[in-house]
């Protein structure tokens, strides 16, 4: 009898499976993810007791409205990354809400009548290509979607709907030829 050959790289193949370090790393990641969300959420409770505290005081409201805005940024944010902890993707149009939502922060905070008139163009240029791209997300259906090949995806069902009627025409057609006449 003749002994089986050890592969030369059991020794990789044990410790430097794919597989599981992919998954310790998918793990990790996630946990990045959830210590960030905490911190997002801190944060927000933070920015909450000053709006609560800056609206006891003398009001300003420039400073009330950045701050309310800058909490609504955060929302944003935390939606992205729960976005992120469901599907292991980001959402580009929720990213681009975020990034609107900043601009218009931006815009508010420093008021428009103070920015100078080659920054408001920038400005519009980039919240009409950012309002181009969420409509674009909006029509576009997600990858995973396509992908996935499910019922719930319109798009890649569509034709295993029309193969499935055509079978079931033509199933109905051989019964009706096959039934004896009397």
């Amino acid at each position: 009898m003749q002994k089986r050959l050890k592969s030369r790289f059991l020794f990789c193949d044990r410790w430097l499976d794919r597989h599981s370090i992919v998954r310790n790393m998918e793990a990790f990641q996630d946990l990045i993810v959830i210590v960030l969300c905490l911190g997002l959420f801190a944060v927000m409770l933070i920015q909450l007791w000053g709006i609560v505290i800056a609206i006891m005081q003398p009001l300003d409201y420039k400073h009330v409205t950045a701050k309310i805005l800058f909490v609504l940024i955060l929302v944003e944010l935390f939606r992205l990354l729960m976005v992120y902890l469901q599907e292991h993707s980001i959402s580009v149009g929720v990213a681009v809400e975020v990034t609107i939502v900043s601009v218009l922060r931006e815009v508010v905070v420093h008021g428009a009548l103070e920015i100078s008139p080659f920054q408001t163009a920038a400005i519009c240029g980039l919240l009409f290509i950012l309002g181009c791209l969420l409509v674009v997300c909006a029509k576009t259906p997600h990858m995973d979607c396509i992908s996935a090949n499910t019922k719930l995806c319109p798009i890649a069902y569509k034709g295993d709907r029309e193969r499935q009627r055509d079978l079931e025409l033509q199933y109905s057609r051989q019964c009706e030829e096959n039934q004896p006449l009397g």
